[in-house]
């Protein structure tokens, strides 16, 4: 047997991006051959010492460089930063598997998934960007995607908020409207891939919620009210809209959630 919390290891304290891909993916499937076990081992090391690549160089928002889709440099610097985007949440899925314990073995199957198809998700931008003339390190990125697992560290409730039911949700609000600007490009490949995380990504957020109201049971606590009050503290304000309601309410938001984010 396989213990998850090991491999989880493995991938978040070496930095060899080809080790953490092939570890993911194997890990995913001893879990499908019930070949893992979920036992708890250790302590978990501090995230403080998580490793990443050398590249990309990491900057904030507003350091980023603005380019034009309609551009080649522009296209490539807009699957850059989708690569990076999903690069990351390889992490944030094993991150928590790793530092949350004592949890039933269903919660650490479902990460698993969403880790594995994020180094899925990751693999196709990487290779997508190869065939624009650049490779996933040779532009800089936004550095602030780990702030918020850092921030959470110590919260499972505030993790699950503010990942997959804040962070991943905001792509169903904004991956649709990207993906009719490629279709007007006619750039197809583009199009078939983010369709491709769109649809693997709604079920990361139905995650997100079906965790998220299952930990509120445990603590007897309103989900609506807890997520309304765990966002105001962690992100620092709502999340600006507008928000794609059909899609969220497939992944679990509930139309108090929603009515809050939209007009409150």
């Amino acid at each position: 047997m396989k213990n998850i919390f090991r491999i989880a290891e493995n991938c978040l304290f070496q930095a060899s991006i080809p080790e953490k891909l092939l570890h993911t993916h194997q890990a995913w499937r001893y879990c499908e051959d019930d070949l893992l076990s979920y036992e708890s081992v250790d302590t978990p090391k501090t995230i403080e010492a998580t490793q990443f690549p050398d590249k990309p160089r990491l900057l904030s928002p507003k350091q980023m460089p603005r380019r034009q889709l309609t551009t080649p440099e522009g296209l490539a610097a807009f699957f850059h930063a989708l690569a990076h985007i999903e690069f990351v949440a390889i992490y944030l899925a094993w991150d928590i598997i790793y530092r949350f314990r004592g949890l039933p073995n269903e919660f650490y199957r479902d990460w698993l998934h969403v880790a594995d198809e994020e180094a899925q998700h990751f693999t196709l931008l990487s290779d997508h960007l190869a065939t624009l003339g650049c490779d996933y390190g040779d532009l800089p990125a936004h550095g602030g995607l780990w702030d918020h697992a850092q921030d959470t560290q110590g919260d499972l409730l505030a993790r699950l908020a503010i990942v997959p039911r804040c962070l991943e949700a905001r792509g169903l609000d904004v991956t649709p409207s990207m993906i009719e600007k490629l279709e007007a490009l006619g750039h197809t490949e583009g199009v078939a891939i983010l369709t491709r995380i769109l649809n693997d990504e709604v079920g990361h957020v139905q995650l997100g919620s079906k965790w998220f109201d299952y930990q509120c049971r445990q603590q007897s606590l309103a989900p609506s009210e807890t997520y309304k009050k765990l966002i105001n503290h962690y992100f620092k304000g709502k999340p600006k809209g507008p928000f794609n309601r059909e899609m969220r309410i497939i992944a679990g938001f509930s139309d108090a959630e929603l009515d809050w984010l939209e007009y409150e």
